[in-house]
């Protein structure tokens, strides 16, 4: 953890759910800034704790290793699983939280290493939320399957953290983790929060620079996690249905909206589009940027 000055406030750094997060706090009082800081943090670990794959300790590992028996699951994680399968038939199941085992083919690292189609067959049969029994609060996952929150796990524990902030005290805030963002309202100053994005294809900002003075960023991109093989890129977008990347996606989508959550799934309904992803978001009517 770090805190450190800045001409606005402080920015505190800390990492969690495999990102830099940062929580810049628009006071000049060190101790304020430091112990809103330490809040976001805890709640970010405690929702990190809870929903990751890589803890055997998880709700989420706990639901994997059921060996096809029900599992009550408590409040907060019965939301998430109502909110995402709203999204898979919003979606026509173009986003599946199921769909995570694909990570046993598909290594974007960057590499040429496609992987060969029987290695991907073989995961198939092991994807699919419709084969999910699913009644709050009982989950029955089939043996064998395993659900995933990476999708939207990091834009709820933005939402999550800013709540758990405003509800502590009213100096704005902005929490960025790995680039998805939401902030608590516009500086004390009534000045916006000016934002740097990747890749914004749009002559109005050239800089690649947002203000924003209420609401949410995400960011969805092949940036980082790629393959190029014989002068193909294949992004990490993964298509449930095929197990291969999606069709000629953009490089990179950032939507805004309200909340993290709905600017983050609406980033990634778009790159899922593959090359219609221009016209999904603007049957959506949201604000978005879009580079190719």
């Amino acid at each position: 953890m770090t805190l450190t000055s800045t001409e606005s406030g402080f920015v505190y750094v800390f990492a969690a759910m495999a990102s830099p997060c940062e929580i810049h706090v628009d006071t000049h009082e060190r101790d304020e800034a430091l112990r809103l800081g330490q809040v976001a943090e805890q709640e970010a670990h405690r929702i990190e704790a809870k929903f990751s794959r890589y803890r055997t300790d998880s709700v989420l590992s706990t639901i994997n290793a059921s060996g096809g028996r029900p599992s009550a699951v408590d409040e907060e994680t019965a939301g998430l699983l109502d909110y995402a399968d709203q999204c898979w038939r919003l979606s026509d199941g173009l986003f599946d939280l199921t769909s995570g085992v694909l990570r046993r083919a598909w290594k974007f690292d960057g590499s040429d290493l496609v992987p060969p189609q029987a290695q991907i067959d073989e995961l198939l049969p092991y994807i699919g939320w419709s084969r999910v029994e699913w009644t709050r609060p009982m989950l029955t996952l089939p043996v064998g399957m395993e659900l995933d929150l990476g999708g939207i796990g990091k834009e709820y524990a933005v939402d999550l953290v800013v709540a758990k902030v405003v509800a502590e005290s009213r100096v704005p805030v902005l929490v960025n983790f790995g680039g998805d963002l939401r902030v608590s309202g516009p500086h004390a100053d009534g000045a916006r929060w000016r934002v740097a994005i990747e890749s914004v294809a749009d002559e109005r900002d050239r800089d690649g620079v947002l203000e924003i003075a209420d609401g949410a960023l995400a960011t969805s991109g092949d940036a980082r996690r790629f393959l190029l093989r014989d002068g193909v890129r294949y992004s990490h977008i993964l298509d449930p249905r095929t197990g291969w990347p999606v069709c000629d996606p953009p490089r990179s989508i950032t939507v805004a909206a309200p909340t993290c959550l709905e600017a983050g799934i609406l980033a990634t309904m778009a790159m899922l589009h593959g090359r219609e992803a221009e016209a999904f978001l603007e049957r959506q009517g949201v604000a978005a940027w879009v580079a190719r």
